[in-house]
């Protein structure tokens, strides 16, 4: 796989995603947030743990996994009769916004205290950081003064992670804002279900494909209802887009590579397709590693070659299952 050349300018998505940051923590009365900020602390802004969080909030923040080179939208349209809400996600620079930004791919833990916290961080900051070998792959380093982390966490992290992160990244503890949300929150649903595309170049990337061929991409799934336990969650975010989700990718690439890329993206690939997602998780005794990896893509996928203006399409929506997990 060819990686882009370090020489070439590209944006900065701390910078792009500095605005969001700043206008999701000045409307946090209206977005049901909770901002605080202790001396020389890091900027915690609470979306779904001890508030009560929103839709509005989740979308937003997606925007701000994404680093700024996306758009995130909601709106009352998709195959799905029974959940009729589709979330779609679009970005002109993909692989920057989703695999440099928006991957859940920092895995961040208190090594030092008994606190137990463990959480993955994704969006802009972990670019800053780039502790991750797929940023050497990425050729991409976001060298920034200010930071934003975003969380899927019921809690703040604890001063070990806090100064985990500022290190890594070069900056002082009170330049990093975290974002932190549950799973079973209304925000942190719906920010996960966002990774709809994310997940689709994740997977691109797994099997080899030249990341720089993807030019363009765009990604939909059915909004999942969020549920208060953690398992039942996790399972419908995921079967939203196992099961429901699409994905375009817009590649420079001859046909037979755009085929092959396609026959390999969909979630259909995967030996452990066709259950709802907690009860595949119930079967591997909650082992989440050891769940088939090829099972984390979008249901059906499309792939257009830019050279010859053809589209190859594979993978299936299972709307039923979709059904069977939101209910």
């Amino acid at each position: 796989m060819s990686s882009t050349p370090a020489t070439v300018a590209r944006p900065s998505v701390n910078a792009l995603a500095a605005p969001l940051v700043e206008a999701l923590a000045a409307e946090a009365a209206r977005l049901r947030l909770a901002v605080s900020q202790a001396p020389d602390g890091p900027r915690l802004i609470d979306a779904g743990a001890g508030v009560r969080g929103s839709i509005e909030a989740g979308r937003r923040i997606a925007e701000i996994c994404l680093g700024g080179l996306g758009t995130v939208t909601i709106a009352p349209a998709g195959p799905l009769e029974a959940w009729p809400f589709t979330l779609t996600v679009h970005s002109t620079d993909p692989v920057l916004a989703c695999l440099g930004s928006q991957y859940a791919g920092w895995s961040l833990a208190d090594e030092e205290g008994d606190s137990g916290f463990f959480a993955l961080g994704s969006g802009p900051g972990r670019a800053a950081a780039a502790v991750e070998h797929l940023f050497e792959e990425l050729a991409y380093r976001d060298p920034a003064g200010r930071i934003a982390l975003v969380l899927e966490s019921g809690g703040p992290p604890p001063a070990s992670v806090v100064a985990k992160v500022a290190k890594a990244a070069g900056v002082a503890p009170s330049d990093v804002t975290f974002v932190y949300a549950p799973t079973q929150s209304l925000a942190g649903a719906t920010q996960v279900v966002a990774r709809v595309l994310e997940v689709a170049l994740h997977k691109a990337h797994s099997v080899g494909f030249d990341l720089d061929a993807v030019v363009d991409g765009i990604g939909a799934a059915p909004l999942s209802p969020p549920h208060p336990d953690f398992i039942q969650a996790m399972g419908r975010t995921n079967d939203a887009i196992i099961y429901g989700g699409r994905v375009q990718l817009f590649v420079e690439a001859d046909d037979a590579d755009a085929k092959g890329l396609a026959e390999a993206l969909p979630s259909t690939t995967s030996r452990d397709h066709g259950a709802p997602f907690a009860e595949i998780f119930a079967r591997f005794n909650g082992d989440f590693y050891a769940i088939d990896k090829h099972l984390f893509s979008p249901a059906e996928v499309v792939v257009t070659s830019l050279r010859s203006g053809a589209s190859h399409r594979a993978g299936r929506l299972v709307p039923e299952l979709v059904v069977r997990s939101f209910a």
